[in-house]
């Protein structure tokens, strides 16, 4: 069976499932040769090099030499190949995350590698939902060029919340949200008619590390931030639970903690508040008590030490119930965990009688923009997908010309 998805019957189904089971297949493999590319598809060097000419003309895709690729002091007998690959310039999707006491945003290119990424403080809980897109989409809109807003093909927005199918926040308890038109004044807001989705802020950033790294198996992504969201890939696919909540392992209450959450005992507020409260300074952030942390500053590692024991604690429950084969770890809270790791695999290993296997805990290498980062990456997912407009036009039209 070849990577190209089930054919239509009509010849414009035909042509659209062509160019992007073309588009998704050199996405994939980043560069390939016109002859790897038809074989591939399972189409003749004819007809491949239809679809070829039919994307180069429109600006998606360009030939490369591939003796240029190779690295200095490398050999390679024979003349180079020309290769085929994405035009990084010809799509920009926006990604923009809005999160309880920041707003950061994302522009990725048509080869989802990151352009533009910006972040500010923002005081969402007191805010309207109106002010807080707005100033997500001025945060973003203000750091991209003209052609880059011409060429913007998508709007990702996530947040902390409960989303419906239709775009809207059915409830959002950490930042006050309910029954929130969310795309809607995306749509309002943004200054370009592209297509907008909105996620769960967690399973954003689960999207975005799996779409970026192609994990397979069973992955737990935990998003600390001041709550702690959580997403679970599948091979690849996210997992959503019968009702849109799997993997929200921060709302479980945790025995003998008083009726406290996960996420009141290793987000980022219990942390702030704790080592303001010993340190006797009002003002002091977290990068201030990550310094301390690395400095081993007793007051710092005390804080430390418990955070990495609740930590271990609700990884442990999650592993019990997933089973997963990786645990990443997202958000500014992450930056904590390489300084305590160890502690966590004491903390973890003291609290199971029986010897189950143990996931690998890593830390997301772009853990304060994955959420906006994943949000960017669902509308480039649905641009290389049958659900791309430009490539459904009229049997024989070409796809759009990207803005130049």
């Amino acid at each position: 069976m070849n990577d190209t998805a089930a054919i239509g019957s009509s010849p414009r189904r035909i042509r659209q499932n062509n160019i992007v089971a073309a588009l998704q297949t050199i996405y994939s493999h980043r560069s390939l040769s016109r002859a790897d590319l038809a074989r591939k598809l399972g189409m003749n060097r004819s007809s491949s090099g239809e679809i070829v000419a039919e994307l180069t003309g429109s600006g998606f895709i360009r030939e490369s030499d591939e003796g240029s690729r190779h690295r200095a002091g490398q050999s390679r007998a024979g003349r180079p190949g020309i290769m085929l690959e994405l035009v990084p310039d010809a799509a920009f999707f926006v990604g923009i995350e809005i999160g309880v006491e920041h707003i950061s945003a994302t522009v990725v290119d048509f080869s989802a590698e990151v352009r533009v990424c910006r972040k500010m403080a923002f005081d969402t809980p007191s805010s309207a939902v109106e002010e807080a897109v707005a100033q997500g989409v001025e945060l973003i809109v203000g750091s991209m060029s003209k052609a880059m807003l011409q060429r913007c093909r998508g709007l990702g927005i996530s947040t902390p919340a409960h989303i419906r199918p239709d775009g809207s926040v059915s409830l959002a308890p950490i930042i006050g949200w309910r029954d929130v038109p969310l795309k809607e004044i995306g749509r309002s807001a943004f200054p370009a008619d592209v297509p907008i989705a909105v996620e769960n802020d967690a399973n954003a950033f689960a999207i975005g590390d799996s779409y970026r790294h192609g994990v397979a198996g069973v992955t737990l992504f935990l998003l600390m931030e001041t709550g702690v969201g959580g997403g679970i890939m599948i091979d690849g696919k996210l997992f959503r639970g019968g009702h849109g909540l799997a993997g929200e392992i921060g709302h479980i209450l945790v025995p003998g903690s008083g009726g406290q959450k996960f996420e009141q005992l290793i987000g980022r507020e219990v942390l702030i508040r704790q080592y303001r409260e010993a340190t006797g300074r009002p003002d002091a952030d977290l990068q201030e008590f990550l310094v301390d942390v690395r400095d081993r500053v007793p007051d710092a590692v005390n804080i430390a030490e418990t955070w990495s024991r609740h930590l271990a604690y609700a990884l442990l429950q999650a592993c019990r119930l997933l089973d997963p084969d990786r645990i990443v770890l997202g958000g500014s809270v992450a930056s904590l965990y390489p300084m305590v790791a160890a502690r966590v695999a004491v903390h973890m290993s003291e609290g199971q009688n029986i010897p189950f296997p143990t996931a690998e805990i890593v830390v997301d290498g772009d853990a304060e923009f994955g959420s906006a980062f994943g949000a960017a990456c669902m509308l480039h997912q649905r641009f290389l997908s049958m659900e791309n407009e430009e490539f459904g036009a009229e049997d024989g039209a070409p796809p759009r010309m990207a803005a130049t």
